[in-house]
């Protein structure tokens, strides 16, 4: 069934599909939306969860965490200051190795105060050892929470599904809607390992720091051993669904001699800058990211290998570096030029022309990071 709904109501669907038991979240703009309604469905009777309006962000991660320790499926959302207030408890939840789904409508951070969008906040937790994707439209929204779910819950590492605040979470689009058979085929029963039962144990045991390494390396080993499962998931969600989705997704990049790089909604942008810019005659492309972590590297090289250069456009800056879209894509291409884009902070306008005038810029006078 296809409904015209806000990204924040596109979450909230998938989220009332993939049954949660738990979900405790603390209101904050533009989160909001997504939380009041999962509410109404509680409600309604169409969603059989406790509903916990908390007192903080840091207690709602708290509450999502202990469900997922009792050994059912939680969720929580969350923005900006929120995501921060949350920081600490992320390093736990990802060492303690629980699967936490949680939706970041993605904004700015103060100082100065912000409510608009970029992706600060998100990139920001990158290392907290969480698995992230980033969506580029409501339906992608719908469709990745599910995705979350399964994957996080077979590797037993959290995953945030990010949108951009306002121009995905408070933007109506057409949106496909999953069916619950759908849902139910793709997505199977939580059964964690980490259940408390009869039998105590200790969950964040104090370690010998040999041991401390090894449990770090291990969660290492294991981000990177899920990709795998993530491609095997995005293969049977087209199965089940008929939609495809990958880790990331290319447009125009057969004879592209330069490649944009973006992430959420800015690649929707993208790639509207590269029509223009092929119909003036440049050999224009654009790399799609889906999956932010674990960062998928070999998918990066295999998709980039044959252009000479190569324009992330972020959302996001790392202080006295560059854009951290940049540094990622950076960090592993060394054959071709790559020039960095802070195309939007605080909510300020990435349009096809910006992007067009970074693109004759970066092609004409180089530099390593333009802000335009």
């Amino acid at each position: 069934m296809k409904k015209l709904i806000t990204g924040a109501d596109a979450a909230a669907e998938a989220i009332r599909l993939s049954d949660p038991k738990v979900i405790a979240a603390y209101p904050i703009t533009p989160q909001t939306h997504i939380i009041e309604k999962l509410a109404q469905f509680v409600s309604e009777g169409r969603l059989k969860a406790r509903y916990i309006c908390t007192d903080s962000e840091l207690s709602s991660i708290g509450i999502a965490a202990g469900a997922v320790i009792e050994g059912v499926r939680a969720f929580t959302a969350t923005a900006s200051h929120g995501l921060v207030f949350m920081h600490e408890a992320l390093h736990w939840i990802a060492g303690g190795r629980l699967p936490v789904v949680m939706v970041v409508a993605t904004r700015g951070i103060g100082a100065p105060w912000i409510l608009m969008s970029d992706m600060q906040d998100a990139l920001s937790q990158r290392d907290t050892g969480w698995m992230m994707l980033f969506a580029s439209t409501a339906q992608e929204v719908h469709d990745f929470i599910p995705l979350a779910y399964r994957v996080a819950e077979a590797v037993m590492i959290p995953c945030m599904v990010c949108m951009d605040g306002f121009l995905i979470s408070h933007t109506a689009e057409p949106v496909e809607l999953l069916s619950e058979e759908d849902v139910r085929e793709f997505l199977p029963p939580f059964e964690s390992p980490l259940a408390f039962g009869d039998d105590p144990f200790t969950l964040w045991p104090i370690p010998d720091p040999d041991t401390y390494y090894t449990i770090r390396q291990q969660l290492f080993e294991d981000h990177k051993r899920a990709i795998d499962v993530w491609n095997n998931a995005f293969s049977e969600f087209s199965k089940v669904t008929g939609r495809d989705y990958s880790i990331c997704e290319s447009y125009m990049l057969e004879d592209a001699e330069c490649a944009f790089v973006a992430m959420g909604a800015a690649s929707c942008t993208t790639k509207e800058a590269v029509n223009i810019l092929r119909r003036q005659g440049e050999k224009a492309g654009l790399l799609k990211i889906n999956l932010f972590r674990p960062f998928p590297e070999m998918e990066v090289l295999k998709h980039l290998s044959h252009v000479d250069l190569v324009l992330p456009i972020d959302r996001a800056v790392s202080y006295g570096k560059m854009g951290i879209l940049g540094q990622e894509i950076r960090s592993c291409i060394f054959h071709a030029k790559v020039v960095n884009f802070i195309g939007s902070l605080g909510g300020k306008d990435l349009t096809p022309e910006r992007i067009i005038a970074f693109y004759k810029k970066a092609t004409s006078c180089g530099g390593d990071v333009l802000w335009m």
